[in-house]
């Protein structure tokens, strides 16, 4: 079992940044993939970045590729997301997720584990 909480939303104009941080729980966490995803009002849950259990591999969105980063630290059981240039496409609720067949997957039914989510608000 792995538990996820996310941490770091907020109100944040346009332009500006944010860092999401996730910290997990459990007794295999250390060997799942993570990942990100962000469901806006009215719209289905979506990718965002996914990184592998040691950080040697990532996959982005392509329309966060270049402006969010996702980083992990293992030995604190925390996986990270900066969010640079935000625009106000970016306003979503954002979900923190373990993936244990350990691919860097898009698809929301690879992962096994989500957290409760943490909301991003970006105004004009």
């Amino acid at each position: 079992q792995v538990q996820l909480v996310e941490s770091g939303g907020g109100l944040v104009q346009a332009g500006g940044s944010l860092r999401l941080s996730c910290a997990a729980s459990g007794r295999t966490y250390s060997r799942y993939v993570m990942g990100w995803f962000r469901q806006a009002p009215g719209k289905e849950r979506e990718f965002v970045a996914a990184i592998t259990w040691n950080g040697s591999g990532t996959r982005y969105a392509d329309s966060v590729k270049g402006r969010f980063t996702i980083s992990r630290d293992v030995a604190k059981n925390t996986v990270n997301l900066q969010l640079n240039r935000l625009k106000p496409e970016d306003t979503a609720a954002y979900y923190c997720a373990a993936n244990s067949a350990q691919t860097l997957a898009e698809q929301r039914e690879s992962y096994n584990y989500w957290g409760r989510g943490t909301q991003v608000t970006v105004s004009s």
